[in-house]
Parts: structure tokens; C-alpha cells; sequence
């Protein structure tokens, strides 16, 4: 476990109601300085309440936190770059003016906030909007903006909130390539989303969490180590008595005629596939499939993700 003092995001027991409601129940987090680290939950399993009271926006009721060292986590802001899961540009402001802006807010000064505002644009593949009003702009543009001047004061520690909400795959591809980066530069990254395909090619740990409460802390690869793999099989003979060999969990693939599929044993597949060749059954297809990040979260949200709003 990362103490306080190496995470560049630390929670103990956090808590934050509203009403009778526990939006947030006890949720502990320890965020590595340098990595990416998703936050995953269904919508409404309190993500944004989460970091909202991480970042010092909203108080806990219970629990400490810190933030790059910090327990007010207010102290280190200038060194943290947050894009909220509410956009918000100044529609009649200029896209460069609007990175600079927000640059500014972090103590970033104007005319270096202006040329690295072009800078980035450029690497975006938004070179041609530098002077472009953001109303002129299409959703997807404006929200890259809003991501660019969160990062233009090249801040420590950058939090994103639901960042490929909205987005086509194009930018969504573009978002994920600028996360790698901010990594690579040497930034931690905390992002949180209920879209299972990004968290799997660019998160180094996750937590998943739902009805408030972090259900899982892990790397991608223990997340889908919470369920087996399974195995495809296709047998050179078919034959209904195979079945008598096979794990008792094995069951006729619809999908590949006579095949058949079931959990890869425990011990592995070697032996079984050595009976199967002496038996005269053989080989004419074999597939091993690991479980997706996706089949790991369902599993382990299970019935958590029915019946929540949005928080």
C-alpha cells in the first residue's frame, strides 16, 4: 500500500452524505505519483462525488485525504489540472484565449499561457482553430480546449472527470494519446469513467466502485484474474460421448457447430488436451479467452450497478 506521503493522491474512509444518503461509504484510495489511475463505477456509484471531495470542491463528512503531500488539498491546486464532468467555455472567447484563461487561473502567465495554448493546439491537430471562437466550435474541439488548458500550466497531478463523455472515437483516440503523454512527462493522472475500453489500454491501477464504495484496487490484469478464463474447443471427430472427458462445466458452442466451452481447468490444459488426442477425438480448433476488463467489472459491481443515479 502507497502511504500519504508517496501517493500523489491519498484517501482514508471517506464519507460524504447528502441527506440520508451515502454518496460516498468509506472509500479508500492510493494513487501511485506517475501513473494513470481510472476510477470505474456504473453511472451514479459516486465517481464524481469521489473526486469532487478528493480534490477539497466539497468537504467530507468523514475520512482524511491528501494531495500531492497536501492534507488541505486546496494547497496544491496550482499544481493540479481538473476538467470537471460540467464543460464550460466562455462561448464568445477565442480557443487560445480560453487555454491561456484557464492557465492563468493555475498561475500560468498570459503570454506563456498564449504560446503554449498555440503549441498544443497544434500537436492536436487543432492548429487551424488557434483563433477560433469556441461557439464556432464542434462539441468534440471544444471539449479537447477545455482538456488543453487543463494541462497547460504542465501541472503535477491531472483529474478528469468523465473526459470521453460526448466525444467520437477520433477524439477519443486523441484524448487517450494526450493521457499517455501527461504519463509520460512524468504527471500522475486520475480519471474516472463507466467506459470499460479506455481503463483497459491506459490504466497502470484502478479502483472500482459502486453504491459508493470501492468494490476493487488493482491492476487491469487482477481485475480480470477475478474470473477464469475460458476455453473454445473443436474436436477433429465430433462425438455426444466426448462429453464425459470434458470438465463437468463444459457446454455445446452454438457458435462453432459441433465445439464446446467451458472454464480452462484449474491445473491447466495440457492433459486434458493429451486425452483428447489418445481418445482419437483431436484438435481442429482451440481457443484460450481471458475475461475482458469488462466482463471483471460486471462480476465484481454485480447488482450495485442497478437502480443508482447519477452523483
Amino acid at each position: 500500500m502507497v502511504t500519504s506521503n508517496e501517493a500523489a493522491v491519498f484517501a482514508e474512509h471517506l464519507v460524504k452524505r447528502f441527506g440520508e444518503r451515502r454518496v460516498v461509504d468509506g472509500v479508500d484510495l492510493s494513487v501511485p505519483r506517475g501513473a494513470i489511475y481510472g476510477v470505474l463505477g456504473p453511472n451514479g456509484a459516486g465517481k464524481t462525488t469521489t473526486l469532487r471531495t478528493v480534490l477539497g470542491i466539497i468537504e467530507p463528512d468523514e475520512g482524511r485525504r491528501s494531495v500531492l503531500g497536501h492534507f488541505s488539498p486546496r494547497e496544491a491546486s496550482d499544481r493540479v489540472g481538473y476538467l470537471p464532468e460540467e464543460r464550460g467555455l466562455y462561448p464568445s472567447m477565442k480557443a487560445r484565449d480560453a487555454i491561456a484563461f484557464m492557465g492563468a487561473l493555475r498561475g500560468l502567465d498570459r503570454r506563456t499561457g498564449r504560446a503554449r495554448a498555440a503549441e498544443m493546439m497544434e500537436a492536436a491537430g487543432l492548429g487551424h482553430a488557434v483563433d477560433a471562437k469556441i461557439k464556432t466550435l464542434s462539441k468534440g474541439m471544444a471539449q479537447l480546449v477545455q482538456l488543453l488548458g487543463s494541462i497547460v500550466h504542465r501541472p503535477d497531478l491531472l483529474v478528469l472527470d468523465e473526459p470521453f463523455s460526448g466525444l467520437d472515437p477520433v477524439n477519443q483516440e486523441k484524448l487517450e494519446a494526450l493521457i499517455l503523454a501527461e504519463r509520460d512527462r512524468g504527471a500522475t493522472v486520475l480519471f474516472s469513467t463507466h467506459i470499460m475500453a479506455h481503463a483497459e489500454r491506459v490504466c497502470d491501477r484502478l479502483a472500482i466502485i459502486a453504491g459508493g464504495k470501492r468494490r476493487f484496487e488493482g491492476t487491469v490484469d487482477a481485475a480480470r484474474g477475478t474470473l477464469p478464463s475460458r476455453v473454445r474447443y473443436l474436436p477433429t471427430r465430433p462425438d455426444p460421448a466426448i462429453a464425459a472427458i470434458l470438465p463437468h462445466d463444459a457446454r455445446p458452442d452454438g457458435s462453432a457447430g459441433d465445439g464446446w466451452r467451458f472454464q480452462l481447468p484449474d491445473e491447466g490444459i495440457e492433459g486434458l488436451l493429451v486425452t483428447l488426442i489418445d481418445r482419437g477425438y483431436g484438435i481442429a480448433g482451440l481457443s484460450i479467452e481471458r475475461p475482458s476488463l469488462h466482463d471483471a467489472f460486471v462480476r465484481i459491481v454485480g447488482r450495485d450497478a442497478a437502480g443508482e443515479q447519477d452523483a
